[in-house]
């Protein structure tokens, strides 16, 4: 029967997360759930006009593949 891995055999370096592109993650998130044209949380209650929706959810879908691409790192 073999033996365990312990923490110190492991060959592989354990990840980071950047609490940086967490909060991109979620800042871009939220720009698309409150300024989606015609299904926006704030389109529900006010009135916007498509004049600021639509670059508000295009914005939001940039900050949302920002944030993903640095996501992980590597240690």
């Amino acid at each position: 029967m073999g033996k365990a891995n312990n923490t110190g055999n492991n060959s592989k370096p354990q990840g980071k997360v950047s609490v940086f592109h967490v909060f991109l993650i979620l800042l871009g998130a939220n720009l698309m759930l409150l300024f989606a044209p015609d299904l926006g949380l704030l389109n529900s209650i006010l009135f916007i006009p498509d004049f600021y929706t639509w670059p508000a959810t295009v914005g939001g879908f940039a900050i949302l593949v920002l944030g993903f691409s640095g996501f992980f790192k590597q240690a």
